[in-house]
């Protein structure tokens, strides 16, 4: 891998290493472009290295095996709902039209696991969970086998026209020039609160996270050239996450979705539970201290599931994050909680769960309404303080099904593409777990195949 030093000319340049970005440099490089790959830090992976690998797909050959029937029109329907009709549906049924993509490049790289399951903006078991890092790997050494020039710690300082098509980058002082056009790959905006207060000034006081590098480098500079934005006003941070969490350390919880209830620091439950986290996270920002605890007993503690992201309660318990007391009395003075308030709390909900009684929040099922309640009765009992992280920001740069960058007016940027992070009009009002890696996979083949046509 190349760290410093530049070539002139190239059939393409990719700004950006995350999934998307070594997706579209791998694709180019094996169709026989010369490709140059650029990331600012100084590896690569961005956000994606530090997600926890769940991909949104149907009719796979996983859920067939488990005799899951699932279809191209019900995951698009999903989404559809899950985004509140604020998404574009030409980009989302690209996606699903597109997902065999996908598929076959976790099948190359052999990077499947057995975990499926229902997860939020589902109504069937949709969410696969991938090994990234694997996928990653593969395709980056893909890349660099076709011919594929990287070089990171190079950050783009802006766009070069030659007259209203891109022609190019600057990097450090250097003019990387591309003939066939330029693809932003460049994350999100989620490490920069200038951005997320002109934006999203509700959610900006989420715990800042995902990759490191993620403060809208590409999105200013094709703003800068009169890019349009989709969904920015409905980015919001997810909840789940420890307020110790290291970026190192991949730590969502969402125990709810098992059968915890939420409820915050005076001890009361405030929201259902089985909404998206994306929704969840701005409920919690509404509460006192912007935290809420999962509280959960031993029957949902038993199906956590040891190095699977979401469901990992073990390794949480490892990291002393978890606490846990012989009952709820106990464990509500452990946590700085009024028994008193807490034990109410507890057994309305499971008067609510047993039928006897509608208690509020109205809750129904355990994820998107989907699961049967359960009672919290079988100490012992256990809490988890989480918090709401700006994990990604799913708003974006207006595209259209090809990835190239549209203007405000709807008119192409000729030349400038975009997938992942950076881009838009993908989730509206929500988010679909897995669909953020699975856009970024589909959509950097995408617009590499879009360069490669011409």
């Amino acid at each position: 891998m190349a760290t410093r030093g530049r070539g002139s000319r190239f059939d393409a340049i990719v700004v950006g290493g995350g999934l998307a970005g070594i997706a579209a440099a791998s694709r180019l490089a094996e169709s026989g472009r010369t490709v140059a790959l650029i990331e600012k830090r100084e590896r690569l992976g961005g956000s994606s290295a530090m997600s926890g690998g769940w991909f949104a797909l149907s009719g796979t050959a996983l859920q067939r095996r488990g005799g899951i029937d699932d279809s191209d029109a019900v995951f698009l329907a999903d989404m559809i709902r899950t985004g509140a009709g604020f998404a574009d549906e030409k980009l989302l049924a690209a996606l699903v039209a597109q997902q065999a993509s996908a598929i076959a490049a976790i099948d190359r790289a052999n990077a499947w696991t057995d975990e499926l399951k229902v997860s939020a903006g589902m109504t069937i078991p949709r969410a696969h969970l991938v090994r990234i890092r694997q996928l990653l790997d593969h395709l980056e050494r893909a890349a660099v086998r076709a011919g594929a020039r990287i070089f990171t710690g190079s950050p783009a300082d802006g766009i070069v026209l030659e007259g209203t098509r891109v022609s190019g980058i600057r990097s450090g002082g250097d003019l990387l020039t591309a003939e066939g056009g330029v693809i932003l790959t460049t994350g999100g905006f989620s490490r920069s609160r200038e951005l997320l207060d002109l934006f999203v000034p509700d959610q900006a006081d989420a715990m800042p996270y995902g990759g490191v590098g993620n403060t809208g480098d590409g999105l200013r500079m094709a703003w800068m050239l009169g890019a349009g934005l989709a969904d920015i006003g409905h980015v919001s941070g997810t909840y789940g996450q420890h307020a110790d969490t290291s970026d190192d350390e991949h730590e969502l919880l969402t125990a709810n979705y098992l059968g915890a209830i939420m409820v915050n620091s005076v001890g009361e439950r405030f929201t259902d539970e089985s909404e998206s986290y994306k929704i969840l996270g701005s409920a919690v920002l509404n509460q006192p201290g912007r935290m809420a605890f999962q509280i959960f007993d031993a029957r949902v503690r038993a199906v956590s599931r040891p190095g699977v992201p979401l469901s990992d309660m073990d390794r949480i318990e490892e990291l002393g994050h978890l606490v846990s007391a012989p009952t709820i009395a106990e464990l509500a003075q452990r946590i700085g909680l009024s028994s008193e308030a807490l034990e109410g709390t507890v057994r309305r909900y499971n008067e609510m769960a047993a039928g006897r009684g509608e208690h509020e929040p109205i809750r129904t099922g355990l994820v998107n309404g989907i699961g049967a309640l359960t009672p919290l009765m079988t100490g012992p009992f256990y809490a988890y303080p989480a918090v709401t992280a700006m994990t990604s920001t799913y708003g974006g740069l207006s595209v259209g099904p090809d990835t190239s960058v549209r203007r405000v007016d709807g008119s192409r940027i000729e030349g400038l593409y975009a997938a992942g992070e950076v881009v838009g009009g993908f989730h509206g009002a929500s988010y679909m777990t897995g669909t953020a890696l699975t856009k970024a996979l589909v959509f950097g083949f995408e617009a590499a195949d879009a360069i490669a046509r011409g």
